[in-house]
């Protein structure tokens, strides 16, 4: 089941500088002590006050992961607040009375461990990695400032510095980003979905302290949560401190479903994105079910065949072959909470037009509606997403952030159970069905990047060139 760090729609923190890269060190760390063999299967509980604990127990390494998920992400937000639950993101280490800024990490860090914190569309999920023997703190830690965050106006005066310098270096500056977040808003004109995770510099600027606090008591509390520990732990003894901790953290309102849904799109939608950049980029988006439908399975497996690896259809037809594009891909999740995007990419070679580019994704895509894949391609793809999912369930990370993000975008922990056995259950012929049902030229928008050359610097005036004042 896959949980891509997609452009624009996951973020991490940047308060350590702790990058994508270092979440799979970490994670291939686990990888080299920890197997499926020797672990349990989730212990759930729900606490008094509405918090659900998961607990897994993986004995083979004296390590473990301890992970909460609020179930909220950009789409709780509304219109002029963009931005506003990866704000609040940050200023969860700004401190509470009892351990006050920078007490977390330094905790953490001086107890061997790492911690770090990411936002999506739908969720907000804070985690330590770190010895089995020091699960307590961890747990300790995440339970104050569950209910006893500060927040400051001078710290969300610095804060927002830091995410608009992460807004420009990660799409202000970078074109491809801010593709992907054109795409996102062509194809979603009333759902939450139409907007950022990190927000615009304007919503950013208008944001207040009591946007924060009132974003907190709705969202950050027990019954909005699920706790995840994975790793070397014993459930039946690690249970009584997680009710110790968490229990008197009062149960808060139930936050009001989002109501708002897409309508259906009813016409192909383009436009063109001019920036500083070497070449051209093309993005082609098709609005997509979830995981509440049995079709994501299918469109999980069309994602393999057409996108992953070299002997992927897109890289070899149009890298290898045509030569016409330097990298090409696709990204499909079916854990959202709502309907999401299946879209497709393609970085435009030197001296080709991205018209020509456009034409080879169609191409591909209308050679599956035509014809279904082989057995031989279906078994392979098949292959390459059940050896992705074991791999993932290698890790106590991975795990837990399975575990976590499938209980915050309400399919529920058992859904990953099911995930093999559905996969499995896919034929060529539904290949061939949902390309032709969802990857339609009325469902499709469709993004260029269109290369322009840099800004040059203004020459000095004349006056200013004779020190005139």
């Amino acid at each position: 089941m896959q949980c891509a760090h997609r452009p624009n729609m996951t973020w991490l923190s940047s308060r350590h500088i702790m990058q994508i890269s270092w979440l799979i060190a970490a994670s291939s760390l686990v990888f080299a002590f920890n197997s499926p063999a020797v672990a349990t299967e989730p212990r759930e509980f729900i606490l008094s006050n509405g918090m659900k604990v998961l607990l897994v127990e993986v004995p083979k390494a004296p390590v473990a992961t301890v992970q909460v998920w609020y179930k909220v992400g950009s789409r709780n937000e509304v219109m002029g607040r963009a931005g506003l639950s990866h704000m609040l993101e940050h200023m969860m280490f700004k401190g509470t009375a009892k351990y006050p800024k920078g007490t977390f990490s330094r905790l953490i860090r001086k107890n061997g461990g790492m911690d770090n914190a990411f936002t999506s569309q739908d969720f907000t999920a804070y985690f330590e990695n770190l010895a089995a023997d020091r699960v307590e703190l961890a747990l300790e830690l995440e339970a104050d400032r569950m209910q006893g965050l500060v927040l400051d106006m001078s710290e969300l005066t610095t804060e927002r510095e830091v995410v608009k310098e992460e807004r420009r270096l990660r799409t202000e500056d970078d074109p491809q980003g801010a593709l992907v977040e054109a795409l996102f808003a062509q194809a979603y004109l009333s759902h939450p979905y139409h907007w950022p995770v990190i927000g615009w510099f304007s919503d950013l600027d208008a944001m207040t302290l009591d946007d924060l606090q009132r974003h907190y008591d709705t969202y950050y509390s027990p019954n909005n949560a699920t706790l995840v520990v994975v790793g070397d732990i014993k459930a039946d003894s690690l249970l009584p401190t997680i009710k110790q901790l968490f229990e008197p953290i009062p149960r808060g309102p139930e936050p009001k479903p989002i109501a708002t849904m897409e309508s259906e799109q009813k016409g192909e939608r383009r436009f063109l994105l001019k920036r500083d950049a070497q070449v051209p980029f093309v993005i082609m988006g098709y609005r997509v079910p979830n995981f509440t439908s049995e079709d994501s399975y299918a469109l999980d497996i069309l994602d393999s065949i057409l996108s992953h690896g070299k002997s992927s259809r897109l890289y070899q037809n149009l890298v290898y072959e045509q030569q016409s594009s330097l990298a090409v891909g696709a990204e499909y999740s079916l854990l959202q909470t709502d309907p999401g995007l299946f879209y497709f990419y393609a970085l435009v070679s030197p001296g080709q037009k991205p018209e020509v580019v456009e034409e080879a994704l169609h191409r591909e895509i209308k050679r599956l509606q035509a014809d279904p894949p082989t057995e031989q391609e279906l078994q392979r793809a098949k292959n390459q997403v059940e050896a992705t999912h074991v791999f993932e369930q290698d890790s106590n990370f991975r795990r837990a952030m399975l575990l976590g993000q499938a209980e915050s975008v309400g399919a529920g922990w058992r859904k990953i159970d099911e995930f093999v056995e559905r996969i499995r259950a896919v034929t060529t012929k539904d290949i061939q069905r949902v390309a032709r049902q969802y990857l339609t030229e009325d469902n499709r928008t469709v993004g260029t990047l269109i290369p322009v050359p840099p800004k040059q610097p203004e020459p000095p005036s004349t006056a200013a060139q004779q020190g005139r004042p």
